[in-house]
């Protein structure tokens, strides 16, 4: 069944043509990841598809009661809401129900005295009963856990971006939908997060359209990968390695068409140079053809890609040296006691849940940030060049060629030097592109754009903060494939499972309290050698760790774990509600025993019975998790009395 199709659409923003003539349909069941270079319009397609923008020209028709659900790649919210609220803004019944037993339940207890609001809140409590709606709370809060978020009370003003963005991921994970639509949903998640949310997608029974660049993840979840390029949408079955296949089949296809359409340009071309006399009147329509290959070639991009190896300063025998490095924030220990000697070919590969100190010690390797106990030395031929995870306080104004010349004129590789355009060109910044001011390019092209500038400047040793945010895969291939050659040392923080298997050698993995662990070989190996699923990463659920936040000093408060009012009320009650659900099932089970042969009311019977069991199994699993809060709660109050 057809859920959306699209018609002819064209879309543009001033001169830059991101869609023409597409044509596509999403039917019931595709799990869809859409791919193309920054700016070319991926996160435009999607807001289409939501519904959200109008094409220039063209037709979007959507099945009735379609159910669309969307991710923003930048959500934004109210503030001054609680991340709970924000989860819960849906408009499924349960959801609007616990909206007003909350807003009433606010409003009573700051006029305790108003008769009226606590009779609304007692019918209330009844009709949450009624509706087994309580589950909902639990449902919101064991996936924001499960996405890092454990402060559910916190106001979302206080939170940085990539905490913000999953809170909105799991408020779109939260609301029922036919068709769910995510724009880059792995970013700012940790490697533990992407694996759950990858297992939960594999059971999503909706259907999934998504831009991401985690090829593992388009590898496992995906069944149908459609790409933009150049206004164009293709469209090919089966997940990621299929995609290449049928892609690499479909472009040596064009490149035997092309080669065709050069040999018919040189011709074409010799005849335009022959001079003045040969262009009569009487051909016109050659000069026409002529004209229509060259625009035609221009297309399909002229002379081919450039090839690149690496550069880099010397670099000498001393690289980066760290001993017996200490760092914390307040009383808690984010690095203890580390020791370790950058090899001059280092393939490092960083991992760990997010805020546990990744890019402090990166920041610590750079040397902006100075550790509380140990020693760091750095190399005197050391030349560092560091890419933050975030591509902030670019010069707006500046043109993209300027900006990469201001880096360096040239890039030396080898017996040859690559100039500052020829460098834009490899990393997908064609001529055209290169008078742009960065003001206009979109945040994965400032991305690529500043990783190019870093590059330019001839680092021997490289430090990448979470290097594939925002990066398309495309780019993120022209990374790797220059790191195959780089002639220094390279350190990563990264959540990209493919990045760390193929470009490290070495895994450092933060397990908590301030451990690392090294491991010999890619992110694969390190799963495989510390026999330790991702979910288990961490060294400890995250429902039970106590949240750590920083103060406005900078120093770290520990938050010691409690229950909400909302979570205590629902423990007192929990066990009421599984005695209940308890006689229910047993009474829809001795109906199904007398029912006999009436399958009208055996179908019924059995369609309840299936409910109660799936409820009760929900009760059982939260009365679990409230019941191990409680003990956590009860040991840290003990631990502080001593």
């Amino acid at each position: 069944m057809s859920l959306l199709s699209m018609e002819s659409l064209n879309k543009a923003y001033g001169l830059k043509q991101l869609l023409q003539s597409v044509s596509f349909t999403i039917e019931e069941g595709d799990k869809i990841g859409l791919l193309g270079k920054n700016g070319s319009g991926k996160s435009t397609f999607l807001k289409l598809a939501a519904g959200l923008e109008a094409p220039d020209d063209g037709q979007i028709t959507f099945s009735k009661s379609l159910r669309i659900e969307y991710l923003s790649q930048n959500p934004q919210y109210d503030g001054a809401s609680s991340v709970l609220e924000t989860v819960l803004q849906g408009d499924s019944p349960n959801i609007r129900l616990w909206q007003h037993y909350h807003d009433t339940m606010k409003a009573a207890l700051k006029d305790p005295e108003d008769s009226r609001l606590q009779q609304a809140l007692a019918e209330l409590n009844h009709e949450m009963d009624r509706q087994g709606a309580w589950g909902i709370e639990s449902e919101a809060q064991s996936i924001l856990t499960r996405l890092g978020v454990t402060s559910f009370d916190t106001l979302i003003g206080s939170l940085s971006g990539g905490q913000r963005k999953r809170v909105a991921l799991a408020a779109a994970l939260m609301n029922p939908a036919d068709l769910l639509i995510l724009d880059e949903p792995t970013n700012h998640l940790d490697n533990t997060a992407i694996d759950w949310l990858e297992k939960y997608l594999l059971k999503f029974s909706g259907t999934l359209l998504m831009v991401t660049h985690d090829r593992y993840f388009l590898e496992r979840v995906t069944n149908r990968i459609i790409e933009l390029d150049r206004g164009r949408l293709f469209s090919y079955p089966g997940n990621y390695s299929q995609y290449l296949e049928r892609k690499l089949a479909r472009e040596e296809i064009e490149a035997a068409s092309t080669d065709k359409k050069r040999s018919m340009l040189r011709k074409e071309l010799a005849w335009m140079l022959q001079g003045a006399k040969a262009r009569t009147t009487k051909q016109k329509a050659r000069i026409q053809r002529f004209e229509k290959l060259q625009q035609e070639n221009l297309k399909t991009g002229g002379g081919g890609a450039l090839q690149i190896s690496s550069a880099a300063s010397r670099l000498g025998k001393k690289t980066i040296i760290l001993d017996q490095v200490y760092h914390s924030y307040g009383a808690e220990p984010i690095i203890d006691s580390y020791s370790c000697i950058l090899d001059r070919d280092e393939r490092m590969g960083i991992v760990g849940p997010n805020g546990i100190g990744k890019s402090t010690l990166l920041g610590i390797m750079q040397g902006s940030i100075e550790p509380v106990h140990g020693s760091v030395e750095i190399g005197t031929t050391v030349k560092i060049g560091y890419f933050p995870q975030e591509s902030t306080g670019l010069p707006e104004e500046m043109r993209v060629i300027d900006y990469i010349r201001e880096g360096g004129e040239y890039l030396a590789a080898g017996k040859k030097s690559l100039s500052a355009s020829q460098m834009l060109e490899t990393f997908l910044f064609p001529a055209s592109a290169q008078w742009n001011i960065l003001q206009k390019l979109s945040g994965g092209e400032l991305r690529r754009l500043h990783l190019l500038r870093i590059l330019m400047e001839a680092p021997n040793v490289l430090l990448l903060d979470e290097p594939g945010n925002d990066l398309d895969i495309e780019t993120l291939t022209i990374l790797e494939d220059y790191l195959d050659d780089f002639p220094g040392a390279v350190v990563a923080v990264s959540h990209d499972r493919f990045f760390l298997d193929r470009v490290c050698e070495r895994i450092l993995a933060f397990s908590g309290q301030g451990r690392l662990q090294e491991y010999p070989g890619n992110y694969t190996d390190y799963l495989a050698r510390s026999s330790a699923l991702p979910e288990n990463q961490s060294g400890g659920s995250a429902e039970s760790a106590p949240v750590v936040r920083r103060s406005a000093s900078g120093s770290a408060a520990v938050k010691a774990p409690k229950l909400t009012y909302m979570e205590q009320k629902e423990f007192d009650e929990i066990e009421g509600t599984i005695e209940i659900a308890e006689i229910e099932l047993a009474a829809v089970n001795d109906s199904i025993n007398q029912a006999g042969s009436d399958y009208q009311l055996l179908e019924q019977l059995e369609a309840e019975r299936i409910q109660l069991e799936a409820r009760l199994d929900e009760l059982l699993e939260r009365w679990t998790y409230l019941t191990e809060r409680t003990e956590e709660i009860s040991r840290h109050k003990n631990g502080s009395r001593l």
